[in-house]
């Protein structure tokens, strides 16, 4: 398990909690749902993918496959995307090369499509507000004014934990012949607390999980409220049609609450959260600066996060915490690249 510098002893913990407390502040200003679609270095299309559709009880889904250089079968990952996750490809091939590196490392790559804002959870009802259902239109966009606009999660109930471990999984398993045990799942923000939930509770499906600048303890006080204002920015959704405050369901999705099931099943984890400190690659901007914030706040989660665990005497984890970075792909691409050799160390 590495430590990279964290602080230790009352004056620690007091910074720790001042900087937790700033955090959420900035990211109630911030929305979480911004994953700064910066310059990478790949972008679009991979030529080598091909689409690959599941009736679900949300409809046809589709997911992007990309097979192992080597053609073998026993070797999947999940690949999971952030809060803005288009209904066109996943954010990870439009915005990095990650899922042909995967390819070259001879694992099978799965990138669902879709799920904006959805936490990859089964949500409690169609997020709507004030009991009025969603109208005509797209959601496809951002911002508040798509919160009465149709599109997915509104004109039906998200059921994406059930698509991704049952619908899925077979379908991978029965048509592609994919195997369906000691699988590897991870992702960023949204994504990477998906990711570290799922490995808690289907253990005989994920092997490996890993959570990149994700929010781990969703329950902390001001979190709810940031997530409130994320979804809403990233496509209108409403946190309430997806799990009653403080209720099991939401306490459920919280890896701080839920950390005890990933020691219990000793999942191999990667964990990353990035200074929030900007890079040469990251200019002056808006974009910047809220991304600063972000990954603060992810930072802060994740700080909470690795505590937990350490009560718990949880030894199955890596944590990595750059000295630079931003809550964007920039980020993200570079600490795939330092995780990738234990992810393939662990599945299959």
């Amino acid at each position: 398990m590495r430590n990279t510098g964290w602080t230790r002893g009352s004056a620690g913990r007091s910074r720790w909690v001042g900087r937790l407390a700033a955090a959420a502040a900035l990211a109630l200003l911030a929305p979480l749902g911004i994953t700064g679609h910066g310059a990478t270095a790949s972008a679009a299309l991979d030529p080598g993918a091909f689409d690959f559709w599941v009736d679900s009880g949300m409809g046809p889904i589709k997911t992007r496959i990309l097979r192992a250089a080597d053609g073998n079968t026993d070797r999947v990952v999940y690949v999971l995307d952030g809060m803005r996750a288009p209904e066109t490809l996943n954010g990870w091939e439009i915005e990095t090369n990650v899922p042909r590196v995967l390819a070259d490392w001879n694992i099978n790559v799965v990138m669902p499509v879709g799920g904006m804002s959805s936490f990859y959870a089964d949500w409690n009802a169609p997020s709507e507000f004030f009991g009025i259902p969603a109208g005509s239109g797209s959601s496809t966009g951002s911002g508040g004014l798509n919160g009465f606009a149709a599109g997915p999660g509104k004109s039906y109930r998200y059921q994406w934990e059930s698509f991704l471990v049952n619908d899925l999984r077979a379908a991978l398993r029965d048509r592609l012949g994919f195997s369906s045990y000691r699988n590897g799942v991870f992702g960023l923000s949204m994504g990477g607390s998906a990711a570290l939930t799922l490995a808690a509770y289907h253990p005989d499906q994920f092997s490996f999980a890993g959570a990149y600048s994700g929010y781990l303890n969703i329950s902390a006080p001001g979190m709810r409220e940031a997530i409130r204002v994320a979804m809403l920015d990233a496509g209108g959704y409403n946190v309430d049609a997806m799990a009653p405050p403080w209720g099991p369901q939401w306490l459920r999705m919280d890896p701080f609450v839920f950390a005890p099931n990933l020691v219990r099943n000793g999942t191999r984890l990667w964990v990353a959260a990035a200074s929030g400190l900007p890079t040469s690659n990251d200019p002056p901007s808006f974009t910047t600066l809220n991304g600063m914030a972000l990954e603060a706040l992810a930072l802060a989660n994740t700080r909470a996060f690795q505590v937990r665990m350490a009560t718990l005497g949880g030894g199955n984890v890596v944590y990595d915490f750059p000295a630079f970075g931003i809550h964007a792909w920039s980020n993200w691409q570079d600490e795939a690249y330092r995780m990738i050799p234990d992810l393939s160390a662990n599945i299959g």
